[in-house]
């Protein structure tokens, strides 16, 4: 795993353990946020090992180039990822606008829904990262 695959998987890896916890404590739209960002990293992680990187600066990830590569490219083109992880992304980040911006709050059923998703999203991009590297 490049370098900057391994930095994006730990980030992604802690913003899950950060989303399991404020669920336990009952924070949902502080799940939500940290589910979104959680699989907006693990993303970031899959796709250098694919040999794809932003143009100019390789830092500049930004949502829309993570979410159209991730999806475009890494799902609907290559088929290195399965089609079930299609609307993660989207999905997440609808859910932490909510959270952020919206005047409702994310609720339990949403936010363990949520987390459940990015278990299954975290847990194949691990099995995408274990296979590039064998």
């Amino acid at each position: 795993m490049s370098e900057l695959s391994q930095l994006y998987m730990i980030k992604a890896e802690e913003s899950l353990l950060g989303a399991e916890s404020e669920f336990t404590d009952g924070r949902h739209n502080n799940v939500a946020n940290r589910c979104y960002y959680a699989c907006f990293q693990a993303a970031v992680a899959a796709l250098p090992q694919a040999g794809i990187t932003p143009r100019g600066s390789r830092s500049d990830w930004g949502h829309a180039f993570v979410q159209a590569e991730f999806v475009g490219r890494l799902i609907n083109r290559r088929q290195l990822c399965p089609a079930a992880l299609r609307q993660v992304l989207a999905r997440h980040i609808t859910l932490r606008h909510t959270a952020d911006y919206a005047p409702e709050m994310v609720t339990q059923t949403h936010a363990a829904r949520a987390l459940q998703r990015t278990r299954d999203f975290l847990a194949a991009i691990r099995e995408k990262v274990n296979a590039h590297e064998s």
